[in-house]
């Protein structure tokens, strides 16, 4: 197994083996956790996260729950020294010596004051409900020439992180953003003080969502957002006090990725999961998820509605090698934040691969479901016979469908755009390295298509493109993935006309990666645009801002560093990845760095950048 296929696999075998009978003391971690957690994690108790949940949180949120949360009671056997020992075994990690409160100083004075008037300008994720990520001068007084002139305005730490993948929000003045510790900040938009924080139960790994309010209305809106054990999430945007939470569905691995979105006074929560890890774990019955959306009243927090993107429930199959239950059909997770359709009622989702076999025709597919029930309206599969899972990745493969991939998945979220002639298009990129332009007249016919990347298992279109004017601008995540995703690696930003597929234009990705361990040079995460330019980062730790026209990079800045952080702190840059792009906001920019997963750059820092001569000239903090 390569190293990249051995990232992915291991962290859903760790502790599922049984033990061996032998002269070796098991670690005391390990101990703790069949003492005390294997029989409900271990897939007796429906709800309970497994293993492989439990594997990519911090140590601190695991610590929290066991000490102050929804796992109080089941550990209050151990001490306080076993409490550490087992969260420390669970993730890997070492838990950080002594306070972990951010190094950032609290808002005082007027810095403290929510401010009414500023209403948020976006409407989620994707800037719009069309999710064309575009920051217009409405939003943004940013403009292509304006980027080479940014500096660094100040850096804010993540504590207990190694990767930030949640893309913040502004409204009110402030700037709302997730952690991988499971915190929710509230800090000024132009200092970085913090005005509140929230708590969750595991790490934000999507962005936040304000709800609107009339200019001066003092009201309380709501922060809707997601966290990685499946909740979902209502906060005061004033108080930052929780106003509702729930859990879409009831299966375990379930996973909250991609934002939802409030559209009117409901909210659309995607759902995907995890089980595709569990399943390399020949033990574990594999699979019964299936993805979906899920429709709440937004502000009571009423679930209204479940959309499945499988239409009929699993049932047992057959059985796998070593005797556990196969079940099918599974699968079709929603990675990617859903594109609201008013117009046709309707919203545009991406499918993820099946887990089990056979494979059905609602994966690697983009499905319209209606904004009133959840239905599927109509169904354009992409890939056909996509079923796979983590299994395939070990050398037994007890748990790999005979499909066996190639994993060709959605991750990025669609995008409903305009072409030059007035003709409303579905454009959709895949991690096959392929681009689609479907009609939303015609039961998602593919008007085109184009092969721009190698894809593989995390190559191809990774997280999000952007439309700005008539160009689609398609980030390519394309690396060595290994054999079997033969061709050429092409990572880079392309440039594409979204009536046609015509590639306008190629910027290839640098190869700066030497000496710098974990180190890619492809685009995972979304791109973002602005009048004049596309700005997005790379898994090799440097954001570029590229002209509209020509593709040239006008403008660089490397977050893989050390930075100097509020309140005399120090935080470091990695990879750029995962479903977070860079937000605008009047005369600023920000984006989060680090990425520390699957043999990618850790860091844990957000960075906020804005032109030098508009910088405020009052501390963070102060009045």
């Amino acid at each position: 197994m390569n190293n990249t296929f051995r990232a992915l696999v291991m962290p859903a075998l760790l502790f599922t083996t049984p033990a061996v009978a032998g002269p070796e003391p098991v670690p005391a971690g390990e101990s703790l956790y069949r003492q005390h957690c294997e029989q409900c994690h271990g897939g007796t108790v429906a709800k309970a996260p497994p293993i492989s949940l439990l594997q990519i949180m911090s140590p601190g949120s695991i610590l929290r729950a066991m000490e102050q949360g929804v796992m109080q009671s089941q550990a209050a056997a151990m001490s306080a020294a076993e409490r550490r020992t087992l969260a420390e075994h669970l993730t890997g990690q070492a838990l950080a010596p002594g306070a972990t409160t951010p190094p950032a100083p609290r808002c005082e004075g007027t810095r403290a004051r929510f401010d009414f008037d500023a209403q948020p300008d976006t409407q989620g994720w994707g800037v719009t409900h069309d999710n064309r990520r575009y920051f217009d001068a409405d939003i943004t007084s940013l403009k292509a020439a304006d980027l080479p002139g940014l500096t660094l305005r100040w850096a804010f730490a993540f504590p207990e992180a190694i990767r930030a993948r949640s893309q913040p929000a502004t409204a009110g003045g402030a700037l709302y953003v997730g952690s991988q510790n499971g915190t929710v900040y509230a800090l000024d938009q132009e200092t970085g003080c913090i005005h509140w924080t929230f708590s969750t139960v595991a790490e934000v790994r999507t962005a936040i969502v304000v709800a609107p309010w009339h200019k001066g209305q003092e009201a309380h809106p709501l922060l809707y957002f997601g966290d990685l054990v499946g909740n979902v999430y209502a906060v005061d945007a004033v108080t930052g006090q929780q106003a509702w939470r729930d859990r879409p569905d009831d299966h375990p691995s379930l996973t909250l990725t991609a934002a939802p979105v409030l559209h009117g006074d409901r909210l659309y929560v995607p759902m995907s999961a995890l089980e595709v890890t569990a399943a390399a774990d020949p033990a574990y019955a594999c699979c019964t998820f299936r993805g979906g959306v899920a429709a709440y009243d937004a502000r009571s927090g009423e679930k209204l509605w479940v959309g499945y993107t499988i239409d009929q429930p699993p049932r047992v199959v057959g059985k796998n090698a070593v005797g556990t239950d196969r079940i099918a059909p599974s699968g079709a997770p929603i990675w990617g934040t859903p594109t609201i359709d008013p117009k046709r009622g309707v919203m545009y989702v991406g499918t993820g691969e099946n887990y089990s076999s056979p494979a059905n025709d609602t994966s690697d597919a983009i499905l319209a479901l209606s904004l009133e029930d959840g239905r599927i309206v109509w169904r354009q599969q992409m890939t056909a016979g996509d079923a796979w899972n983590m299994g395939c990745e070990t050398e037994e493969k007890i748990n790999c469908p005979p499909e066996n991939g190639p994993d060709y998945d959605f991750g990025a979220a669609t995008i409903l755009a305009t072409t030059s002639n007035g003709r409303d298009i579905v454009l959709a990129g895949q991690k096959s390295g392929e681009v689609f332009g479907l009609d939303p007249d015609d039961g998602g016919k593919i008007l085109w298509r184009k092969k721009l990347g190698r894809g593989g298992i995390q190559g191809g279109v990774h997280f999000g493109m952007a439309v700005a004017g008539d160009t689609l601008y398609v980030p390519m995540s394309d690396f060595d993935g290994g054999p079997r995703w033969p061709g050429e690696a092409k990572p880079g930003m392309y440039a594409v006309d979204p009536g046609s597929g015509r590639v306008k234009g190629f910027t290839p990705a640098k190869d700066i990666c030497a000496g710098r361990e974990f180190c890619q040079p492809g685009i995972s995460a979304p791109a973002s645009a602005i009048p004049g330019a596309v700005v997005a980062g790379a898994m090799d730790g440097w954001l570029r801002a590229y002209d509209s026209e020509s593709g040239r990079i006008i403008w660089e800045f490397d977050t893989a560093v050390r930075h100097e952080t509020l309140g005399g702190g120090v935080a470091t840059g990695g990879s750029i990845g995962g479903g977070a792009g860079p937000v605008f906001k009047d005369d600023m920019m920000f984006i989060n760095s680090g990425y520390g997963i699957y043999f990618h750059m850790p860091g844990n820092v957000l960075l906020a950048f804005g032109r030098p001569d508009s910088a405020g000239e009052q501390k963070a903090g102060s009045d």
